[in-house]
């Protein structure tokens, strides 16, 4: 009989990964925080009302650049799988210090195309850091502690994204666009550290242990998980939808629509982590007491009203609207994270993570897409708003159809070569389980 350890969500191997998710932020945010220099940079500047006499260059350019950078996450679907037969922790190192190379590479670029095609090529890599490190999170961890470890990855990623958004909030008219994204080098100082602390999770190690790995990605989601799978898909796609647009667009229209100075802008992304922290607060205790179902349906409406208040015409609509709605997104990492991890079982985990990125990129490329194009099309941002995020609400009721995990096990919701049975341990930081293969 084998045992498995089951860490807290304080525990070093949970912070290292996420760790790994604020290097990711730091990365993959940058596209958005400077896409306004690089419109500016590269675009033609006339006096008028369209959208590319305001910002540099047209809605549906901006909307096609940030769509194809979204799009090539798709290729973190199979990266991510890979961790399925290589393991975690091998994994997000190899891939936090390539998306993070690539993406400091992209400061070189001579025109808005190379710097759309550089930035891509290292954004699949950075995608996959952030769905393994939320899948290590949660096999570390117990249904008690499994909602605030991911919350932790979810912060992670927020500290980076915000660090990203404030540098160039203070310091972008003198660093230019190309020294934000020299700055996504500075995070690998980390990486010794996480090399120490990141452990493979013991639920991975057994269940790899317990039979061959299969093909990544798709031949290991087997048939009675593949109609769940569906579903989740759906939800991401619709979910990226809203979040694609919503923050993809913001700190252009602040700059180049709303003529926000850049100390209200750093001004705004500090408020926007307190209302951050506060919603992965809330989202936790919810997700723990109310359900992840609920947890997650609330947040997604609520990002999807906030989103609508951010382009609704005026600069204090933008700031509340950004801020608020940073905190209802917050809500739905410790629910939907959960929900999504608890419900496969672990050797596949990896892959249908892999898929859920895959699912939202492509979601958030056709928010882009639809946005810029209903914003070129009208000349207002709240019209493209509401053509995009409205629609994306009617998958809420998905949620319903996936089973609600408070208070289970991942190996009571889903068959596997591995049981786990709780026993008593001395150590406060680890729990252990004895596993059968």
């Amino acid at each position: 009989m084998q045992s498995a350890g089951l860490r807290s969500w304080q525990d070093r191997a949970v912070v290292a990964v996420a760790l790994a998710s604020l290097m990711a932020g730091v990365g993959e945010f940058g596209a958005v925080a400077a896409l306004g220099d690089v419109s500016r940079a590269f675009g033609s500047h006339n006096p008028g009302t369209t959208i590319a006499d305001q910002a540099g260059l047209s809605g549906t350019s901006l909307g096609a650049g940030l769509a194809v950078i979204r799009l090539a996450s798709v290729g973190g679907l199979l990266v991510a799988g890979l961790a399925d037969r290589f393991g975690r922790r091998r994994t997000i190192l190899l891939t936090v210090t390539a998306g993070l190379v690539l993406t400091a590479a992209t400061a070189t670029s001579p025109g808005y195309w190379w710097f759309v095609a550089v930035f891509a090529a290292g954004r699949p890599f950075l995608s996959a850091t952030n769905s393994v490190s939320a899948v290590s999170a949660a096999e570390h961890t117990g249904s008690d502690s499994r909602s605030k470890a991911l919350a932790l990855v979810a912060a992670g990623y927020g500290i980076g994204a915000g660090l990203t958004a404030i540098v160039h909030g203070l310091a972008g008219s003198q660093l230019g666009f190309r020294g934000v994204f020299a700055f996504a080098a500075l995070p690998l100082v980390l990486l010794p550290l996480i090399r120490r602390w990141a452990k493979e999770p013991d639920r991975f190690a057994l269940a790899a242990a317990a039979h061959p790995a299969e093909l990544p990605v798709i031949a290991a989601v087997s048939g009675p998980f593949r109609r769940r799978l569906a579903v989740v898909a759906v939800i991401a796609f619709a979910l990226s939808m809203i979040t694609g647009p919503g923050t993809g667009f913001v700190f252009l229209y602040a700059q180049n629509v709303r003529h926000v100075p850049g100390y209200l802008t750093a001004s705004m992304v500090v408020a926007a982590g307190a209302s951050g922290l506060a919603g992965l607060l809330a989202g936790r205790w919810m997700a723990d007491r109310l359900g992840r179902r609920v947890t997650s349906a609330v947040g997604m409406c609520g990002l999807a009203g906030l989103g609508l208040v951010t382009y609704a015409g005026s600069g204090w609509t933008l700031v509340a609207g950004y801020v608020l709605g940073v905190g209802a997104g917050s809500m739905i990492a410790p629910a939907t994270g959960p929900l999504i991890t608890e419900v496969f079982p672990t050797p596949i985990r990896a892959s249908v993570m892999g898929w859920w990125t895959a699912a939202g990129v492509v979601g958030a490329a056709a928010g882009l897409l639809l946005f810029g194009a209903v914003a070129d099309a009208g000349g207002m941002f709240w019209a493209a708003a509401a053509a995009t995020f409205l629609p994306a609400t009617l998958a809420v009721p998905l949620f319903w159809l996936l089973p609600e995990p408070v208070g289970r096990e991942p190996e009571d919701l889903c068959p596997e070569p591995i049981r786990a049975e709780p026993f008593a341990s001395n150590r406060s930081t680890v729990r252990e389980y004895r596993v059968d293969p």
